[in-house]
């Protein structure tokens, strides 16, 4: 039977891979909205674009409420501290959410010249959810210090989740879109793969500086012998794909789905490098996983329910992408 020091270190795992597989699932489609062309020559495209995410945008956040409960149900004293400094963001991020929900239906449903207004208003939900989560990443990083250091890295963080993501969500659209558009998509994966590329160094060197702790973790022998793989790959993958891009799209679209494979390794990578930064703390400098967890008896429970829906969850995800995979369409709405 499972004890009280490894059931914590079992949910926050399956916490991490629900923060994971949303930032690269909700991340592309946050990406999509954020690089929505709004010259009104360009309708078409943008038409193009939401249906590529169309079939799976709304899907791709079940992840998000899947870490939210499970850090409220298996470490409410993480979730309490968490959320209460960062009860502002999170209201921010869910009036982003709604406006991009309501945006993607009225679009279709409005009078055609209120069409480009609501195209503006996903693209502007799109950004306040990224801005916000990005900031909620920096405080995370700096223990949640609102003095003006902190939060001007936490801004700095909101650009680079930005970036992060309008690299994700250009990737999917190399993938999913063809012609000129598909060419449009490659420039911005390569200019936002730079801007994030600047990111993720900025916040690597921020980090060790304000952390001690991680910057002793990561360069520990002979420990450091391993982990410093990660940057290194993480290196390689950005190098490669900047590479890669200059190159697409080729003859009969090959290679097309690469970018996107290569942008997932970098999210892995860098949410890796954190996770190993912190743990097993999981609110930095204040509560480790195992003072925040709920009673044993609990997460035994728990854990059983998490056995059925984490399963379900991926396997109906899975067949959404294979259904509605090949590239985008025009979109209709009945």
């Amino acid at each position: 039977m499972m004890d009280a020091h490894t059931l914590p270190i079992i949910f926050v795992a399956l916490t991490g891979l629900a923060v994971v597989v949303y930032a690269i699932l909700d991340g592309y489609d946050l990406g999509v909205g954020i690089l929505l062309p709004m010259d009104d020559r360009e309708e078409a495209d943008r038409d193009t674009m939401i249906a590529s995410i169309g079939p799976f945008w709304d899907a791709n956040e079940t992840w998000l409420v899947l870490a939210i409960g499970l850090l409220l149900i298996a470490f409410p004293a993480a979730h309490s501290v968490v959320l209460t400094h960062l009860y502002l963001p999170v209201a921010i991020m869910l009036i982003g959410l709604i406006m991009r929900g309501v945006a993607f239906d009225f679009r279709a449903k409005a009078a055609i010249d209120h069409k480009l207004a609501w195209d503006r208003c996903f693209k502007m939900g799109s950004l306040l959810t990224t801005f916000s989560q990005g900031f909620m990443l920096g405080m995370y990083v700096m223990g949640f210090q609102y003095d003006w250091p902190s939060v001007l890295f936490a801004t700095l963080s909101a650009f680079g989740v930005t970036a992060a993501y309008s690299y994700i969500g250009g990737a999917w659209l190399i993938m999913k879109t063809e012609g000129e558009l598909q060419k449009q998509a490659v420039r911005w994966t390569r200019n936002s793969g730079r801007a994030t590329f600047i990111g993720v160094v900025a916040v690597s060197l921020v980090n060790p500086m304000v952390n001690p702790g991680v910057f002793n973790r990561w360069f520990e022998f002979p420990l450091v012998m391993f982990v410093l793989l990660i940057p290194a790959l993480c290196f390689f993958a950005f190098i490669f794909n900047d590479v890669l891009l200059a190159r697409l799209p080729k003859q009969n679209d090959r290679h097309c789905w690469l970018p996107f494979l290569m942008v997932i390794a970098i999210f892995i990578l860098c949410f890796s490098a954190l996770g190993f930064s912190f743990f097993p703390e999981i609110v930095p400098g204040q509560m480790t996983i195992w003072q925040a967890a709920s009673a044993p008896e609990s997460l035994r429970f728990i854990l059983w329910g998490a056995i059925v829906v984490i399963p379900v969850i991926l396997m109906y995800t899975a067949f959404s992408y294979k259904i509605f995979h090949g590239k985008a369409t025009e979109l209709h709405y009945h």
